[in-house]
Formats: C-alpha cells, sequence, structure tokens
C-alpha cells in the first residue's frame, strides 16, 4: 500500500531525508521512530503530499505522490501532532464540514458521522464547542477527520497525546483494529505505545533509516544472538551434555546450583525453535523445566543503542571531513 524508493527531501543546504526505501503493506500497523529531527514528519508530509520530495519516488495506494496527489488524498487520512480543528465550530458542525470537504452528502454524510462519534467516543460532547474540549477529546475530533472518508492508509503523528490512560487503552484497541483492514503509520515519541500497537517499526536518524523489524527482530539484531534462561531438574552433567547437542547454542554458562536444581543461560544464534527444541529433550532424557524464557531487550534500549551509535557516526564523519 506505502512503496518508497530513495526519498530524498533537502531544506536548502540541509539534507533532512536521505535516500530512504521502505514497504508498508495492506493490513500492517509500522511504527515509525526517531529523535526530533531525525525526517520522520517529513517523511509523512511527503507522503501526504503536503510537500515534494527533492528525489526519489513514493506512491500511496497505487498513487504517485508527485504526479497523482488528488487521489493519494482521497485514499489517505493524515492525524498531525497538533490536530487542524475549528475550535469556534461546534463539533458536530465541524464533522459535517469534513464531511462535505470530503464530498458527502445527506444521508451518506450522516451515516458516516454517526459511525465517527461512536468510533472515536465523541457523543459526551457531539453538541460542544471544540474550543471547550479537552487536548484528549480534541485528538479525538482530530482522529474522526482523519477516518470519516473511510481512508485505505492512515497516517498518525502521536495520535495519544493529551489522552488519560484510559482514553489511550482505547485508541491504541482502535489503532490495532483498524490495522487489520487499512495501513497504519504510527509515529510516536512512546515506545511502549509501538510495542503495544504496531505490527513492525523503523527507526529513522539524521534522515537514514537505521533499522527495520519486528521488535523481537531488532532485539536480536541490535544483541548479535539470542539470550536463553532455563533452570532444570537435572544432573548438571546429563542437562550440559545435552544441551551443547542442540542446534544454534553457541555457549552455556552455569549461573546456580542447588541440590534439586540448576539454572543456566544459553547464548544462541537466535533461532526461533530453540524452546521447542529444548522441551523436546526435557521430555525426551525426562527433566523437569521449572524455567524457560527468552531475554528481551526493550525497545527503549534498541532505539538508543542505534540512534546514539549514528549520532556518534555522523559526528565522527564530520570531525573527519573538517580535518
Amino acid at each position: 500500500m506505502i512503496e518508497v524508493r530513495d526519498l530524498t527531501k533537502w531544506y536548502g543546504p540541509t539534507l533532512a531525508v536521505d535516500h530512504v526505501s521502505f514497504d508498508v503493506p495492506k493490513g500492517e500497523v509500522l511504527g515509525f521512530l526517531g529523535p526530533n529531527g531525525a525526517g520522520k514528519t517529513t517523511t509523512m508530509r511527503i507522503l501526504t503530499c503536503y510537500i515534494p520530495a527533492s528525489g526519489g519516488s513514493a506512491r500511496v495506494a497505487g498513487s504517485d505522490v508527485s504526479t497523482q496527489t488528488v487521489d493519494v488524498r482521497r485514499r489517505i487520512g493524515y492525524l498531525p501532532e497538533s490536530a487542524p480543528l475549528y475550535l469556534d465550530l461546534g463539533v458536530i458542525d465541524f464533522l459535517e464540514f469534513i464531511a462535505h470537504v470530503r464530498g458527502f452528502r445527506g444521508q451518506d454524510a450522516q451515516r458516516r458521522i454517526t459511525k465517527m462519534v461512536g468510533t472515536c467516543g465523541l457523543g459526551n460532547v457531539l453538541h460542544k464547542s471544540i474550543g471547550e474540549l479537552s487536548k484528549g477529546y480534541r485528538q479525538r475530533v482530530g482522529l474522526a477527520q482523519a477516518l470519516i472518508h473511510d481512508p485505505s492508509v492512515l497516517l498518525l503523528d502521536e495520535p495519544t497525546t493529551g489522552l488519560d490512560p484510559n482514553q489511550i487503552i482505547e485508541i491504541r484497541s482502535l489503532i490495532k483494529s483498524l490495522g487489520r483492514e487499512k495501513t497504519v503509520v504510527l509515529s510516536t515519541h512512546i515506545l511502549p505505545e509501538v510495542e503495544a500497537t504496531c505490527d513492525r517499526v523503523q527507526i529513522i536518524n539524521h534522515g537514514k533509516l537505521v533499522a527495520s523489524g519486528t521488535p523481537d527482530e531488532l532485539a536480536t539484531k541490535a544483541r548479535g544472538e539470542t539470550q536463553i534462561w532455563l533452570t532444570v531438574k537435572a544432573s548438571p552433567a546429563d542437562a550440559e551434555e545435552g544441551l551443547r547437542m542442540l542446534d544454534g547454542v553457541l555457549a552455556i554458562q552455569l549461573e546456580e546450583e542447588k541440590p534439586d536444581r540448576t539454572r543456566y543461560s544459553l547464548a544462541t544464534r537466535g533461532n526461533e525453535d530453540i524452546e521447542e527444541q529444548i522441551f523436546k529433550l526435557a521430555t525426551q532424557r525426562h527433566w523437569i523445566l521449572t524455567e524457560l524464557r527468552r531475554e528481551t531487550v526493550s525497545l527503549e534500549e534498541i532505539f538508543l543503542r542505534l540512534t546514539t551509535q549514528e549520532s556518534d557516526r555522523s559526528t565522527a564523519d564530520s570531525a573527519s571531513a573538517a580535518s
């Protein structure tokens, strides 16, 4: 649904987006992460036809963002961080206006407005002025305007800003449900939100895409190997001999030994079925497993590691060029 190839954007002498390429298929919620000034918002603005690219190409639902802008805008819903709202309008008046702008009239417009009121939880504020609403409810109105024409692609920039915990849970659930039918790109600085909502993550830094994959895939890449922890009721000699036979085990570390159980950490190549192999081995040798878990690296740690590495590399390159 979204195809980006070598996308580049210059602001005068500043390179904001540096030959970025990625795809987002239908039915995927993509988390788009990066520090301030990394190029996230610029990329999203190019995809919405708000600004032109300096180079490369991008297609949304099969339409080119530089030559088929009207088609792209029909297929896309966009919620920027500061929702574009008319504060002096009532909620119902604003939604009627947006429906009209999108080309809907009469019963068709009313059906879409009614659906958005239910979807975004606006029933209690429908006849209030937008200027009277809390920031959380304004975000809901902004989300309703992005969804009212039932777009196939949604670009959401910090969609849960200002919401209380209950509202955040509701919006996350809504985004996940929308992702079953639509392509959703979610830009946020709230890393737990990405872990709870997104199928895949992309990290951009200094205009370059520095990582892409599921949180588990990024964790494995960031660490270089997978750490498995297990506690087993078996003789240490038998346990170590059996574990060394498993495909993909790089190292075995004895962490704790007690009379009735032994705890190990395993460094593995990251094969997805390593836990299954351990379970089968335990069954065959009549061991009792009391712990079996894969050590995880938090998305926050991955994000900091990747963006710090890139920043250090960029600084070093600049110093080398200056010398």
